[in-house]
């Protein structure tokens, strides 16, 4: 039994009491009033607790308002004794819409930093992670292979392929597209542990922030700004990607491409430093990790195939992965193909420069805008679906048609506003659709499944594409071809009868 019960009145049941009056002999009062405080701020607003004779109500009164900062929303009452000689507090923690108070104690805050500070942190730490898959794939970092004409006279290769592998390899872009891929290899590894830990610690790396990061800000976002916040922190995705590759160009064209992948290096250190001495997240649906429910935390571990069963059996989930996986396939083939191609069929003297400054203005307003639409129209699955679909299906048509003429690639761009506005709509149902237990598992279930199917094969297939038919404006419209495929697949999640489980 919890250390706190939940009561409906102000007096409690003869088995109530005893069990308070137990875990008085073996806890300390303030170890109880810390975990009643914490329940408090989930939303169960009438706590009883049993406290030392001593105390009075004013007493009460002020370790509650020092601990969680309020005061007029702290509403204390003693309540009837049942079988003890010790006072039972009565503790309401009010609100101006009736609702519990969403002040967080300062002695159970999930690290020194406060949750905003925090939700940077994850931002900054994405923004560098997606910045190095950014680098890899400019041209000053990666650049173009070898090219021979008839007659016999070669083009060097630049960039990481002459120095690292064509001094003994030559290497085709299928070669090139699996040197992309290998990225995934850890990623995938990763991030179901995480999932299983994510209640212990927090690590740092893609992983562990699509588990950990996403449900946390779900959690302490205001109820109208889910989305919008969502939206911030996948924002970082394609801005990283698109900063990667200003980043890799100019660093490439002026230094050595080694140096950018340093660079990188010293801009992650102190995250990752403060990744490890960070306390662990407290997530909706799941035990204190200092709470004595952790003890039957291993049981989750037997539980785990019932639990991936939970999650694959939600129709909305798969549907929802299902398009994703179509998604991805594209995108992730664009953030590393996309500056060769521009290069080869625009003929653009910077496309690393080019590319990255269209992107990171497109991703940034692209997936704020789908966070702030979704939340405008109100924040449901259906409506999730809705959006996916509209905005994925005109982003095709923009590419397609940008790829099909020879001078209007400023369509490019409002494909890339288009497809990145499905950010925040994609992982709200994510998380939405499955129980909060539930939603690190979500999370990192499509993300292994996306990259299974949709990242790794991606670069590889494009490459062996382009090596067979040896034209990159085909090669892309073939590409963009999928991205109907993943509105199709979306267009079906808005018939689905869908339920939001986040509240269960």
């Amino acid at each position: 039994m919890a250390l706190a019960q939940k009561l409906t009145t102000p007096h409690c049941s003869e088995a109530e009491a005893a069990s308070l009056k137990a875990h008085s002999k073996e806890y300390p009062w303030a170890a109880r009033m810390n975990q009643s405080l914490r329940n408090l701020h989930r939303g169960e607003s009438t706590y009883l607790f049993h406290i030392p004779h001593e105390s009075t109500r004013k007493w009460v009164r002020r370790e509650v308002t020092k601990l969680l900062a309020v005061s007029s929303d702290v509403r204390i009452s003693q309540a009837k004794q049942v079988f003890t000689l010790q006072p039972l507090f009565l503790i309401r923690l009010l609100h101006l819409s009736g609702r519990a108070a969403h002040a967080v104690p300062k002695s159970l805050s999930t690290s020194s930093l406060n949750k905003n500070r925090l939700i940077v942190i994850f931002c900054i730490i994405n923004l560098l992670n997606y910045m190095d898959r950014g680098a890899i794939a400019s041209n000053g970092v990666n650049d173009n292979i070898r090219t021979c004409n008839d007659k016999g006279k070669c083009n060097p290769a630049t960039g990481i392929q002459p120095k690292a592998l064509l001094r003994h390899f030559n290497r085709s872009n299928f070669e090139d597209g699996v040197l992309s891929s290998s990225f995934m290899v850890g990623l995938l590894i990763a991030s179901p542990i995480f999932a299983s830990l994510a209640k212990r610690f927090v690590g740092v790396g893609e992983a562990s922030f699509i588990s950990l990061a996403a449900p946390f800000i779900d959690d302490n976002a205001p109820h109208k700004q889910k989305a919008v916040w969502l939206g911030v922190f996948y924002m970082c995705i394609p801005s990283g990607v698109a900063l990667g590759y200003v980043y890799g160009g100019f660093v490439g064209k002026h230094f050595s491409w080694r140096y950018a992948f340093w660079g990188e290096a010293v801009l992650m250190a102190p995250f990752a430093v403060l990744g490890f001495l960070m306390k662990p997240l407290q997530l909706k649906g799941f035990p204190s990790t200092d709470s004595i429910k952790m003890a039957s935390s291993v049981k989750l571990q037997e539980r785990s195939f019932e639990m991936v069963y939970s999650v694959c059996k939600e129709k909305v989930f798969v549907v929802i992965v299902l398009g994703y996986v179509s998604y991805n396939f594209v995108i992730v083939a664009y953030s590393y193909w996309g500056p060769k191609a521009g290069y080869n069929i625009y003929k653009m003297k910077n496309a690393d420069m080019i590319f990255g400054a269209v992107t990171i203005i497109c991703g940034i307003i692209g997936t704020l805008s789908g966070g702030f639409i979704l939340d405008r129209v109100t924040a449901t699955i259906p409506n999730a679906f809705k959006l996916l679909t509209g905005a994925t299906f005109l982003g095709a048509i923009f590419c397609f048609t940008a790829f099909t003429l020879k001078s209007l690639y400023g369509f490019i761009a409002l494909f890339e506003l288009l497809v990145f506005a499905t950010q925040a709509p994609v992982n709200y149902v994510c998380l939405h659709c499955v129980k909060p237990s539930l939603r690190p598992l979500s999370m990192a279930m499509s993300t292994v499944a996306i990259h299974i199917f949709g990242d790794v094969p991606s670069s590889p297939l494009v490459g062996i594409v382009q090596d067979h038919i040896n034209s990159w404006r085909k090669t892309t419209l073939i590409l963009t071809s999928v991205l109907f495929l993943a509105a199709a697949i979306w267009f079906i999640g808005i018939f689905i009868n869908s339920v939001d489980r986040c509240n269960e």
